[in-house]
């Protein structure tokens, strides 16, 4: 995500941190060329403009130049500015405790992903503890209801319907039987529009009138930069926003919206959709994201991730794997997959600090992972649990199983050795082991 802008700012920061004096012009050579990322990646013109003439007040005072680290220090400066513009800090939705119920009104436009983000945003509540209600007040587009029906199954949220082409009554009907049934939260569908038209306002401000929501929240497609900004500032004019969620935020190469939408609306984005599938829903950290931008990567978002998918007891039982050379290509398909779970290769790679920013722009091939997965799977269990029976016969069975060369079978099995190897010597190095842990903040 945010490919284009990354790849810039990480040249600066690699550039500037081994700095041992920074002089006037350097800052300005510096500035022009964030002001070039930024504009490139469309970010509002006078946000740029801001950005620039406070960065280079700030970087030319004497706390800069004459400090004892002004490379870093300049640094800190662009990562500062960078955090303000998407936010500052992480917002929490404003919801009642769980004996009331609160109203979650989603809306925006059509294709931008209202449904989708409904069952997410459920689901992520239920996992937080709530009960959630999806209701199903978008009664213009065909199908919504039942996309959102089947969403609602999916992820294991009720959904509440009727036959109705009142979105007013479905709405008000919808809370009451939240409040009957024991739901605290209530996540309202609204219809959307190809654009905005003053019915679609008008039904959503009736809406709004009748169920009273504590978050007006519009979801909108990060891929369409100032587009995104411009119907928030509509939306917000004319309903009130108390926030933004950006979808598509992984296909983002430019960062154009996410950088202008704080400055320009003054309304947070509080979640991003970095997926398909409903776990791809990640709460909006403008901290962790300014240190991704910036090639730093964001190790807390790697290790929640991490939580999320890996239990203690397996990791333990790894480790001992490790260890005592028991460690076979069963475990190595079982970790093939639980990384799968944590979300892109590229979304991973992105949160490393390190790694991040230096890909030159180029796409992690995704079908990689697959194809050692399709290869693992053709094997028997003795063969995933013993690698050495695996002779020249074999891998032609194996190759033609998983439809790939006898070639990618023996790079896979080379691979597996070498990993085996490196993975047993780190599990027996404490120092290697607190090394490490130094690095990624203990």
């Amino acid at each position: 995500m945010l490919e284009r802008i990354t790849n810039t700012f990480s040249n600066v920061v690699r550039t500037l941190s081994g700095k041992a004096s920074i002089s006037e012009r350097n800052i300005e050579e510096t500035v022009e060329q964030i002001k070039m990322a930024l504009l490139e990646a469309d970010v509002n013109i006078r946000v740029v403009r801001r950005f620039v003439n406070s960065t280079i007040e700030e970087a030319k005072g004497e706390k800069v130049l004459r400090s004892v680290n002004p490379g870093q220090q300049f640094v800190k400066i662009i990562y500062d500015k960078i955090t303000a513009l998407l936010g500052d800090s992480k917002q929490d939705l404003r919801l009642k405790g769980p004996d009331t119920q609160s109203v979650i009104l989603l809306l925006g436009l059509q294709g931008s992903g209202k449904t989708t983000v409904a069952a997410k945003l459920a689901l992520r509540l239920s996992k937080e503890g709530r009960k959630p209600l999806l209701a199903a007040c978008d009664l213009v587009r065909p199908a919504a209801i039942e996309q959102l029906r089947v969403l609602g199954e999916k992820v294991g949220i009720p959904i509440y319907h009727e036959e109705s082409k009142d979105a007013v009554r479905v709405a008000k009907n919808a809370l009451a039987h939240a409040k009957k049934n024991g739901f605290d939260t209530l996540i309202v569908d609204t219809a959307g529009r190809l654009q905005i038209d003053e019915a679609m306002m008008d039904e959503i401000a009736a809406v709004k009138k009748a169920v009273g929501p504590e978050e007006l929240l519009l979801v909108a497609d990060a891929m369409t930069g100032q587009n995104a900004v411009d119907i928030a500032k509509t939306f917000d004019e004319r309903l009130g926003l108390t926030g933004v969620i950006l979808t598509k935020f992984d296909s983002d190469a430019r960062g154009g919206a996410a950088l202008s939408l704080k400055s320009v609306t003054g309304k947070p984005i509080l979640f991003i959709g970095t997926g398909e599938k409903p776990e791809n829903f990640e709460v909006f950290h403008p901290e962790r994201i300014a240190s991704r931008i910036l090639g730093m990567g964001d190790v807390v978002s790697l290790v929640e991730k991490a939580q999320e998918t890996i239990d203690v007891e397996e990791a333990e039982k790894l480790q001992k794997k490790l260890s005592t050379e028991t460690f076979n290509l069963q475990d190595m398909l079982d970790q093939i997959q639980r990384v799968k779970k944590m979300g892109s290769i590229q979304s991973l790679v992105e949160m490393m600090p390190g790694l991040s920013g230096q890909l030159g722009g180029q796409d992690i091939d995704p079908e990689a992972m697959k194809s050692q997965e399709a290869i693992i799977l053709s094997m028997t269990k003795k063969e995933r649990a013993n690698h050495l029976i695996i002779g020249p016969n074999r891998r032609k069975r194996i190759a033609r199983g998983s439809g790939v060369s006898v070639a990618e079978v023996n790079r896979l099995i080379k691979q597996f050795e070498k990993t085996r190897l490196t993975m047993k010597k780190f599990s027996k190095n404490k120092g290697m082991q607190a090394r490490l842990m130094r690095q990624f903040g203990g």
